[in-house]
């Protein structure tokens, strides 16, 4: 009885010496590279990595069937099927890992913050299906360790076509926003990040998962949208090649507004804003009626949350110009005698 717990006592030693060597060696390799970030990710591949390490000693050195004093067939098969789990565990882990490095690794040396966005949903896809696939794997392997499945292995074969038909009609639309998930990540038609309007409502996609989408809108709610949606319905996607907007302000002002002078007023006022990329804008009469005009003022900026700011400061200021020092220049009711 002695033995097999020196046994055990040395599985659980050697199990945490593994765990903490491996850390160490870790911490050293992400001194030596600072700039490479799969280090510090791989760390927390450690709880996993023991837990492989330690199934793995029980599985060869058995010391439980000794010490629960049971058949040796009922611990060597848990045994197992924890390293089975484990090794499913440590994969998803690593594989994790290594994208969100090369996800970090890319955002250090890309300019282009929609090329970054496409970039980013197409990673974090990829990690949902492979991750999904290796929990699948794993699965599938633990069930095939036991007998009954191997028995029953034939005849599941052989109702194979029936079972996939049915599976089919009852998972169609999982199978189809799984799918159009997939499409999304990699058709570059939505990213996390994108600025949408899904049934006239305007939002930022905040999550792409494989079945459905997370639209922040503008009060903080968040909308869940199926991902199907997006691939069987037209949106409008406000920054899918560009995140800048061209902001506009219409104005109804009475025909004696100076508009040379208004349109002085909007380039200093878009000068001293910083919600101005610099890069467009313009003051136009648009269109005239009997009592007044439409005078447009037009604007870019770097992202849709700054155009609507820098809309809505825009109007207020061109308004409260206007009032001060053109009162002439405000809709008037012109009512006399003919």
């Amino acid at each position: 009885m002695l033995r097999p717990l020196i046994t055990l006592l040395a599985t659980v030693v050697a199990t945490l010496a593994t765990g903490w060597l491996v850390d160490q060696a870790l911490q050293r390799a992400a001194a030596r590279h600072p700039d490479a970030p799969v280090w510090p990710l791989l760390r927390r591949c450690r709880v996993p990595l023991q837990f492989v390490v330690a199934s793995a000693l029980l599985l060869v050195a058995r010391p439980l069937e000794r010490i629960l004093d049971v058949p040796d067939a009922v611990p060597h098969h848990l045994v197992l099927l924890l390293l089975l789990a484990s090794l499913g565990w440590l994969t998803v882990r690593v594989v994790a890992a290594g994208l969100e490095a090369v996800l970090s690794r890319y955002e250090t040396v890309a300019d282009d913050p929609a090329r970054m966005q496409r970039v980013h949903t197409r990673i974090s896809m990829l990690r949902r299906v492979v991750s999904a696939v290796i929990v699948v794997v794993t699965v599938a392997v633990m069930l095939l360790t036991f007998s009954a499945m191997r028995t029953v292995g034939a005849s599941l074969l052989a109702s194979a076509g029936i079972i996939g038909i049915v599976a089919g009609i009852a998972a169609q639309s999982a199978l189809g926003n799984f799918f159009a998930g997939l499409q999304i990540a990699f058709g570059d038609t939505v990213r996390i990040g994108d600025t949408v309007v899904v049934d006239g409502q305007q939002g930022t996609v905040e999550e792409i998962t494989l079945t459905y989408l997370v639209v922040r809108l503008w009060d903080y709610r968040r909308l869940i949208v199926p991902v199907s949606y997006f691939v069987s319905k037209p949106f409008e996607n406000w920054t899918r090649r560009d995140p800048g907007l061209l902001a506009s302000v219409i104005l109804h002002l009475d025909h004696a507004t100076p508009v040379d002078r208004l349109r002085t007023v909007l380039h200093d006022r878009l000068a001293d804003n910083p919600r101005w990329d610099g890069a467009e804008w313009a003051l136009q009469v648009v269109d005239t009626t009997p009592s007044t005009m439409v005078v447009r003022a037009t604007m870019t900026a770097r992202t849709p949350d700054d155009a609507a700011l820098l809309r809505f400061e825009v109007r207020e200021q061109l308004v409260a110009h206007l009032r001060d020092h053109h009162p002439e220049a405000l809709p008037r009711l012109r009512t006399g005698e003919a």
